[in-house]
């Protein structure tokens, strides 16, 4: 996994020029853009990444830039920069998810940190991603049947009362049972309930 790329999108070349060479002189890698529309219109890949990103644009707003990256690009990091900001926008960009709120001017030592605070922060959601993907991608390997067994175990079911809820008898289960910790390639009834509370705390759990 790469460090991760530093997006600067400000529609002052002054402030791109200004934030792109400090970036770069401290070994980060920078991409520029001078709007909101021309940065979307680039083919962005699942690395790690943060958005330096100017409040105020024409076209669209750093705020509106907020919303479409929060659904389009779960583990891309903001740091806003703004010469005109005020508090309600600050406070929306921050419960928005925002890492941090600079005003113009800031020192170099603020965004720098804000920069690495958010490549970190988008480091670990690249990593918790790529665990979800793999998570899915065995749960679905699964029948519907094992889906329902993995389930009641990961709950702490017995065989027996898992036979029992089903009309299936308890030697079928168990079968069922080893099946699904062969295709999961759990070693434990604890490597069960870790996926199974992962694939549930990020809503891609079925009812079953």
């Amino acid at each position: 996994m790469t460090e991760g790329t530093v997006h600067v999108i400000d529609d002052d070349l002054s402030v791109r020029c200004a934030v792109e060479r400090l970036l770069r002189s401290h070994g980060r890698q920078v991409r520029t853009y001078p709007s909101a529309r021309e940065f979307l219109g680039q083919q962005l890949d699942s690395d790690p990444a943060c958005v330096v990103l100017d409040l105020q644009m024409p076209e669209m707003s750093g705020l509106d830039l907020q919303q479409v990256l929060t659904r389009a690009h779960e583990s891309m990091s903001i740091v806003f920069i703004s010469g005109h900001a005020n508090i309600p926008d600050s406070v929306r960009a921050m419960k928005a998810g925002a890492v941090d709120f600079l005003t113009k001017p800031f020192d170099a030592s603020q965004l720098l940190a804000a920069v690495d605070a958010a490549l970190a922060r988008s480091r670990q959601a690249c990593v918790r991603l790529d665990t979800l993907g793999r998570d899915r991608a065995v749960f679905e390997t699964l029948t519907l049947r094992e889906r329902e067994v993995c389930v009641r175990v990961a709950q702490g079911m017995l065989n027996k009362q898992i036979g029992g809820e089903f009309g299936t008898a308890e030697k079928t289960i168990k079968v069922q049972r080893g099946r699904v910790m062969q295709k999961l390639g759990a070693q434990s009834v604890t490597d069960i309930v870790r996926l199974v509370e992962r694939l549930r705390a990020c809503g891609h759990l079925p009812s079953l």
